[in-house]
């Protein structure tokens, strides 16, 4: 493997990361921003930019499909991960009874 296909290969992964907490940020369900609300529109049009450039890259690692496929399955990951991670950060901060 050439520097340029790792190279691309680590981008297109945080990128598709990025694109995927931009996306999680800017819905109104999310709890691990407060801010988040007031940049809604910004958060989404930066996860659709991220996205895209993250299409690109691994395009450009690993060809057109294994490119396409990789790329969106990493930003599968990162969509299923981030609504686990804001349930874990508040259920760790509740004060929780068991009896």
């Amino acid at each position: 493997m050439d520097l340029l296909t790792v190279a691309m290969s680590v981008l297109y992964l945080v990128l598709a990361l990025l694109s995927a907490i931009a996306f999680y940020l800017g819905s109104p369900h999310q709890r691990l921003w407060s801010g988040g609300a007031r940049y809604r529109r910004g958060l989404r049009i930066s996860g659709w930019i991220t996205a895209m450039l993250a299409l690109v890259a691994g395009v450009i690692a690993l060809g057109v499909w294994a490119g396409a496929f990789s790329a969106l399955t990493a930003w599968m990951f990162g969509t299923v991960l981030l609504p686990y991670a804001d349930v874990w950060c508040h259920a760790r901060k509740e004060d929780r009874h068991v009896g």
